[in-house]
């Protein structure tokens, strides 16, 4: 398994290809990433077959349409961000720009396992930035996509039209709950763990 991060759009935002024998997932495809994991996905003559989202705000979601049409990938999205996902700027997030939305292929509610190839992810609900916010775990690789939710030295915003803090409090207390060593990567900046960032006190 390998996996190749491409910072891309205003906010820098992780955009994420995730491979492992021939075929691929992308996690959140921000603006003007598409390109780029296309690139990749090419060099690696892998498949991309799925397209997560961590969650629905604008910077995370720009490229989804494109790259959707590009590959065929079915698109996955938590329920409570599946509307945001079809008609962005529902979620009363100001936009600056244009998105064009696209529909989902697969509702999420959280506990589900999403087989991309021989990789497992397992999906768990982690609302608090968004109120479908998830996160995706690779357990046999210790490795976590947290989105929006646990970034480095700091967790989501709860202070937006879409957030809950006592929500966040929960799925904190969540992620606190996988093992210490669990590579997290977040949404946007460097990656941490969870024992740097949750455990540490």
């Amino acid at each position: 398994m390998q996996f190749f991060l491409f910072p891309s759009g205003p906010l820098r935002t992780n955009a994420i290809l995730v491979e492992e024998g021939g075929v691929a997932a992308v996690i959140d495809p921000a603006m003007g990433s598409a390109e780029k994991i296309l690139q990749c996905a090419a060099r690696l003559s892998c498949r991309i077959e799925v397209i997560l989202l961590t969650h629905s705000h604008w910077d995370h979601i720009v490229d989804v349409h494109l790259l959707k049409e590009k590959t065929g990938a079915s698109l996955y999205v938590h329920r409570l961000d599946a509307g945001n996902m079809e008609r962005p700027g529902s979620d009363q997030l100001s936009l600056s720009l244009s998105i064009q939305g696209a529909s989902p292929d697969h509702l999420l509610n959280g506990g589900e396992t999403i087989s991309v190839g021989s990789l497992s992810f397992h999906v768990l609900h982690t609302p608090g930035h968004s109120p479908g916010s998830v996160s995706f775990y690779l357990p046999t690789h210790h490795l976590l996509f947290s989105g929006d939710t646990l970034f480095c030295r700091a967790i989501g915003r709860t202070d937006l039209p879409t957030g809950a803090p006592e929500a966040m409090k929960t799925s904190l207390q969540l992620l606190a709950t996988l093992p210490p060593d669990t590579r997290v990567i977040p949404g946007h900046g460097p990656e941490t763990t969870i024992v740097k960032e949750l455990l540490c006190h």
